[in-house]
Protein backbone atom coordinates (compact mmCIF):
# COMPACT_ATOMS: atom_id res chain seq x y z
CA UNK A 1 0.00 0.00 0.00
CA UNK A 2 1.58 3.50 -1.38
CA UNK A 3 1.84 5.76 1.95
CA UNK A 4 1.55 9.30 1.17
CA UNK A 5 3.53 12.25 3.33
CA UNK A 6 4.42 16.02 2.93
CA UNK A 7 7.30 17.89 4.40
CA UNK A 8 7.23 21.18 4.91
CA UNK A 9 10.91 22.96 6.07
CA UNK A 10 11.85 26.83 6.57
CA UNK A 11 15.03 27.89 7.34
CA UNK A 12 17.93 30.66 6.69
CA UNK A 13 18.42 29.94 3.10
CA UNK A 14 22.00 28.43 2.19
CA UNK A 15 23.32 26.20 -0.71
CA UNK A 16 23.16 22.51 -0.55
CA UNK A 17 19.31 22.81 1.60
CA UNK A 18 17.66 21.17 -1.17
CA UNK A 19 20.05 18.86 -1.56
CA UNK A 20 19.63 17.63 2.01
CA UNK A 21 16.01 17.64 1.82
CA UNK A 22 15.83 15.60 -1.52
CA UNK A 23 18.99 13.19 -0.17
CA UNK A 24 17.03 12.35 3.43
CA UNK A 25 13.72 11.49 1.28
CA UNK A 26 15.78 9.60 -1.14
CA UNK A 27 17.67 7.72 1.72
CA UNK A 28 14.26 6.75 3.81
CA UNK A 29 13.38 4.88 -0.13
CA UNK A 30 10.58 7.45 -0.70
CA UNK A 31 10.06 9.04 -3.88
CA UNK A 32 9.68 12.63 -4.14
CA UNK A 33 6.16 13.11 -6.28
CA UNK A 34 6.10 16.76 -6.06
CA UNK A 35 7.56 20.24 -4.49
CA UNK A 36 7.25 23.72 -4.29
CA UNK A 37 10.64 25.90 -2.99
CA UNK A 38 10.85 29.53 -2.84
CA UNK A 39 12.89 32.26 -0.60
CA UNK A 40 10.83 34.30 1.09
CA UNK A 41 12.83 37.48 3.36
CA UNK A 42 15.78 35.56 4.36
CA UNK A 43 14.46 32.43 4.81
CA UNK A 44 13.75 29.27 2.54
CA UNK A 45 10.72 27.39 2.09
CA UNK A 46 9.99 24.01 0.82
CA UNK A 47 6.92 21.86 0.64
CA UNK A 48 7.63 18.17 -0.41
CA UNK A 49 4.87 15.56 -1.56
CA UNK A 50 6.34 12.11 -0.59
CA UNK A 51 5.49 8.83 -0.96
CA UNK A 52 6.44 4.97 -0.41
CA UNK A 53 5.39 1.51 -0.26
CA UNK A 54 7.79 0.70 2.45
CA UNK A 55 5.85 0.87 6.24
CA UNK A 56 8.47 2.44 7.91
CA UNK A 57 9.12 5.00 6.04
CA UNK A 58 7.50 7.80 7.99
CA UNK A 59 9.19 6.75 10.75
CA UNK A 60 12.82 6.85 9.23
CA UNK A 61 11.55 10.39 7.78
CA UNK A 62 10.66 11.51 11.24
CA UNK A 63 13.85 10.49 12.39
CA UNK A 64 16.08 12.20 9.68
CA UNK A 65 13.65 15.66 9.97
CA UNK A 66 14.66 16.10 13.55
CA UNK A 67 18.55 15.13 12.53
CA UNK A 68 18.25 17.98 9.99
CA UNK A 69 16.30 20.51 12.24
CA UNK A 70 19.51 20.01 14.98
CA UNK A 71 22.39 19.91 12.28
CA UNK A 72 20.86 22.80 9.99
CA UNK A 73 18.72 25.05 11.90
CA UNK A 74 15.59 24.10 10.03
CA UNK A 75 11.78 23.87 11.26
CA UNK A 76 10.58 21.25 9.75
CA UNK A 77 6.58 19.72 9.45
CA UNK A 78 5.78 16.30 8.80
CA UNK A 79 2.29 15.19 7.88
CA UNK A 80 0.93 11.92 7.24
CA UNK A 81 -1.61 12.33 4.34
CA UNK A 82 -4.11 9.06 5.15
CA UNK A 83 -6.39 9.59 2.13
CA UNK A 84 -3.61 10.39 -0.27
CA UNK A 85 -3.24 13.45 -2.40
CA UNK A 86 -6.54 15.18 -3.81
CA UNK A 87 -7.63 14.86 -7.51
CA UNK A 88 -5.40 15.98 -10.04
CA UNK A 89 -5.93 20.39 -10.59
CA UNK A 90 -8.72 20.87 -11.99
CA UNK A 91 -10.93 19.43 -9.23
CA UNK A 92 -13.88 17.44 -11.03
CA UNK A 93 -16.65 19.84 -11.79
CA UNK A 94 -14.66 22.41 -11.86
CA UNK A 95 -12.65 25.02 -14.25
CA UNK A 96 -9.34 26.32 -14.33
CA UNK A 97 -8.82 30.45 -14.56
CA UNK A 98 -6.27 32.86 -13.26
CA UNK A 99 -7.05 35.56 -11.20
CA UNK A 100 -4.34 38.52 -11.25
CA UNK A 101 -4.13 41.49 -9.13
CA UNK A 102 -1.45 44.53 -9.46
CA UNK A 103 -1.55 48.18 -7.83
CA UNK A 104 -0.43 50.03 -4.69
CA UNK A 105 0.98 48.06 -1.94
CA UNK A 106 -1.71 48.12 1.02
CA UNK A 107 -3.10 45.80 4.03
CA UNK A 108 -5.25 43.57 2.89
CA UNK A 109 -5.30 43.27 -0.84
CA UNK A 110 -4.64 39.23 -0.56
CA UNK A 111 -7.46 38.44 2.40
CA UNK A 112 -10.22 40.65 0.15
CA UNK A 113 -9.34 38.67 -3.20
CA UNK A 114 -9.61 35.38 -1.28
CA UNK A 115 -12.83 36.43 0.14
CA UNK A 116 -14.32 37.21 -2.55
CA UNK A 117 -13.14 33.85 -4.31
CA UNK A 118 -14.23 31.64 -0.88
CA UNK A 119 -17.86 33.54 -1.35
CA UNK A 120 -17.70 32.54 -4.63
CA UNK A 121 -17.27 28.61 -3.93
CA UNK A 122 -13.68 28.98 -5.55
CA UNK A 123 -10.77 26.88 -4.53
CA UNK A 124 -7.50 28.33 -4.54
CA UNK A 125 -5.08 25.42 -6.22
CA UNK A 126 -1.64 28.02 -6.26
CA UNK A 127 -0.72 32.00 -5.26
CA UNK A 128 2.07 33.84 -5.34
CA UNK A 129 2.69 37.59 -4.57
CA UNK A 130 5.41 40.30 -4.50
CA UNK A 131 5.91 43.55 -3.79
CA UNK A 132 8.40 45.44 -5.45
CA UNK A 133 9.30 49.22 -6.62
CA UNK A 134 6.67 50.89 -8.68
CA UNK A 135 6.75 54.21 -10.67
CA UNK A 136 8.08 56.85 -8.73
CA UNK A 137 9.79 54.55 -6.01
CA UNK A 138 6.17 53.53 -4.29
CA UNK A 139 5.86 49.96 -3.54
CA UNK A 140 3.66 47.71 -6.23
CA UNK A 141 2.01 45.43 -5.25
CA UNK A 142 0.96 42.13 -7.86
CA UNK A 143 -1.11 38.36 -6.58
CA UNK A 144 -1.28 35.32 -9.33
CA UNK A 145 -4.16 32.77 -8.02
CA UNK A 146 -4.74 29.85 -10.00
CA UNK A 147 -8.12 28.88 -9.20
CA UNK A 148 -10.58 25.98 -9.31
CA UNK A 149 -13.99 27.82 -10.63
CA UNK A 150 -17.56 25.37 -9.93
CA UNK A 151 -18.82 24.52 -13.11
CA UNK A 152 -21.92 25.96 -11.63
CA UNK A 153 -20.70 29.85 -10.55
CA UNK A 154 -21.03 32.36 -13.44
CA UNK A 155 -17.51 33.56 -14.57
CA UNK A 156 -18.71 36.94 -15.18
CA UNK A 157 -20.71 37.14 -12.24
CA UNK A 158 -17.53 36.54 -10.34
CA UNK A 159 -15.41 38.53 -12.58
CA UNK A 160 -17.82 41.68 -11.63
CA UNK A 161 -17.36 40.57 -7.37
CA UNK A 162 -13.46 41.32 -7.90
CA UNK A 163 -14.43 44.05 -9.72
CA UNK A 164 -16.11 45.72 -7.17
CA UNK A 165 -13.46 44.42 -4.73
CA UNK A 166 -10.93 46.12 -6.69
CA UNK A 167 -12.42 49.50 -7.06
CA UNK A 168 -12.21 49.63 -3.44
CA UNK A 169 -8.73 48.99 -3.24
CA UNK A 170 -8.14 51.22 -6.10
CA UNK A 171 -6.29 48.46 -7.84
CA UNK A 172 -6.52 46.38 -10.92
CA UNK A 173 -7.89 42.91 -11.54
CA UNK A 174 -8.43 40.51 -14.19
CA UNK A 175 -10.42 36.37 -14.51
CA UNK A 176 -9.32 34.52 -17.25
CA UNK A 177 -9.59 30.99 -17.96
CA UNK A 178 -6.15 29.61 -16.89
CA UNK A 179 -4.42 28.11 -20.66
Amino acid sequence: MKRWYLLTAIGRDRPGLVADLAKLVLECDANLEDSRMTILGSDFAVMLLCSSDQSSVGDALAVGAKRLERDHGLTILLRHLEEGPRSAIPAPGSRLYRVEAAGEDRAGIVASICGVLAEGGVNIADLSTRSRPGPGGSPHYELRITAEVPDGTSPRELREALEREADRLVIDVSLMPAD
